[in-house]
């Protein structure tokens, strides 16, 4: 997420300014006037001006009416191209309606970015409990359960690295101790499923899977998030499986005989 202003001049190259240009966009400012964008890409007006232009001109950026900047749908053209993006929803989508269908409630696929996982697909009804999620949203791995299902399934010095923190908080059930984290990963090793309990809201249990790609490596993870007042997180469990493994199969992946 960009910052709420850069300090000028941070930002040198010329393929950096262009990207501290878009990166001034985000969910909370996804339309912006030439000044904003300056302040928060840490550029001069007339550097930005230029930019802008430019990324206008190639269609990364659009101009409404009143002269305020959004991201252009060339942009999202490109971005569509992302094995991880569009490609993978595409393939999803089918299982994810079926999740939905089958319980009604919050169902999402995400992707690990860093240390956060980024919701590329969800699907909700009007009676699901309400969640902070919207596609392309991003939150700390260590406090979603899709979160949890990629962390568990990451590189070992990636996981070491990530439990040492900071770890943060966004209720009082969301977990912090690097020690309890460990074990809560290792049980997502061991049982295949994950369970993040009140740990965005203190209302939600989100219940994830994750997705195999090709090769055999986890490259998504998908969730229903449900009340925590009518949670049943044993009925809950088969369904996540169910999705993932069908989504798993779909993108080429063959389970191991037992």
């Amino acid at each position: 997420m960009a910052a709420d202003a850069l300090p000028p001049q941070t930002v040198r190259s010329a393929p950096d300014r262009l990207l501290a240009v878009l990166a001034a966009f985000d969910h909370a400012h996804p339309a912006l006037c030439l000044t904003d964008i300056s302040r928060r890409a840490g550029l001069t007006l007339t550097t930005t001006h230029r930019l802008v232009g430019a990324l206008t001109e190639w269609g990364a950026l659009e101009r409404d009416a009143e002269g305020l900047y959004h991201v252009g749908l060339r942009l999202w053209e490109v971005a569509a191209l992302a094995p991880r993006g569009l490609a993978l929803r595409q393939v999803a989508l089918p299982y994810l309606e079926d999740l939905y269908e089958a319980t009604h409630e919050n169902v999402q696929l995400a992707v690990r970015d860093g240390g956060d996982v980024v919701y590329i697909e969800w699907l909700s009804g009007r009676s699901a409990v309400g969640v902070h999620i919207r596609v392309g949203a991003r939150w700390p791995l260590h406090a979603t359960g899709v979160g949890l299902a990629l962390l568990a399934h990451s590189g070992q010095p990636f996981q070491e690295a990530y439990c040492e923190g900071p770890l943060a908080a966004f209720t009082p059930y969301t977990v912090t101790d690097p020690a309890r984290l460990r074990r809560e990963l290792a049980e997502v090793r061991r049982s295949g499923v994950a369970v993040s309990s009140r740990q965005i809201t203190d209302d939600a249990v989100s219940v994830a899977a994750p997705v195999h790609g090709r090769d055999g490596g986890v490259m998504a993870a998908v969730s229903i998030v449900v009340p925590h007042a009518t949670a049943q997180v044993p009925v809950l469990i088969p369904a996540v499986r169910l999705a993932a493994r069908g989504i798993s199969r779909a993108l080429g992946w063959q389970p191991e005989a037992r």
